[in-house]
């Protein structure tokens, strides 16, 4: 493992330019949002945005397979959950995912003004501790799905996920949606973030390769094969995961290496 030098000072700095930039955008777009508001494609305006602070966090998406979220028909998009930072890798696929909107938990629609945006912007939130509500919103994410062809995009993971080694448990929301509505499922995967190491305060360059795999359809499924459908789709994913991990630190440099624990 290579030893990098700490830098608090600059570690702090990148993610507060990011937090304060998401929401300096937030505040700008919101009035726009409200010429078609709720519209799924007010996330390409937001995408816009998301090149200047990658550029300027100095870290770069990869999209690989990109052409399988360009097809007009609504589906799920599932995709692990490392880092805050995955929010901009999800508006980097806006050009291609042209109908896009987002499934998240309730709680952010009250972080102010992020949280309006998100609203105007179509995002779905989602009270999982209440049942009604959350029946409310599957019937909703079907009709997007379906009547709209939008994809909804979903981290079934719950939180952000620091162990490198392994993936959390999936919730099952996300696939009870897909079943529903009879949409296939759409797996994402990002590669580990190896440039960001949280206890040791370092944030350098690097790049995150997002692989989009094969859909998955779920016509004739029902309900009850929700556990087999959430098992395969995670070992797939899984699996993709260790590949691009072993692709992405076979071609470091020690120098570009800052941590990582090896699957």
């Amino acid at each position: 493992m290579m030893q990098n030098e700490s830098n608090k000072i600059k570690y702090h700095s990148k993610f507060l330019f990011y937090y304060f930039f998401l929401s300096i955008v937030a505040f700008c777009l919101w009035p726009l949002f409200l010429l078609k508001p709720r519209h799924s494609r007010n996330f390409r305006w937001a995408s816009k945005f998301s090149v200047v602070i990658t550029s300027v966090l100095n870290v770069n998406f990869k999209l690989r397979n990109g052409e399988v979220l360009a097809e007009d028909r609504g589906a799920v998009i599932v995709a692990n959950h490392q880092s805050s930072l995955d929010v901009l890798g999800m508006l980097s696929i806006c050009k291609v995912a042209y109908k896009l909107t987002v499934a998240a938990k309730n709680e952010l629609k009250y972080v102010w003004p992020f949280g309006l945006a998100a609203f105007l912007a179509g995002v779905i939130f989602v009270d999982r501790s209440n049942p009604k509500q959350a029946y409310k919103a599957l019937l909703t994410t079907s009709h997007i799905m379906v009547q709209q062809k939008t994809k909804i995009w979903i981290y079934p993971e719950g939180t952000r996920n620091k162990d490198t080694t392994k993936f959390m448990t999936f919730k099952k929301g996300a696939f009870v949606m897909a079943v529903f509505a009879q949409v296939p499922i759409i797996p994402v995967v990002y590669s580990p973030y190896y440039f960001i190491d949280k206890e040791k305060h370092i944030f350098k360059k690097g790049h995150v390769i997002m692989q989009c795999l094969e859909p998955i359809p779920t016509k004739g499924l029902t309900l009850d094969d929700v556990p087999e459908l959430i098992k395969k789709i995670r070992d797939k994913m899984f699996i993709t995961y260790i590949q691009l991990t072993k692709e992405v630190l076979d071609n470091l440099t020690a120098d570009s290496l800052v941590t990582y624990t090896h699957l």
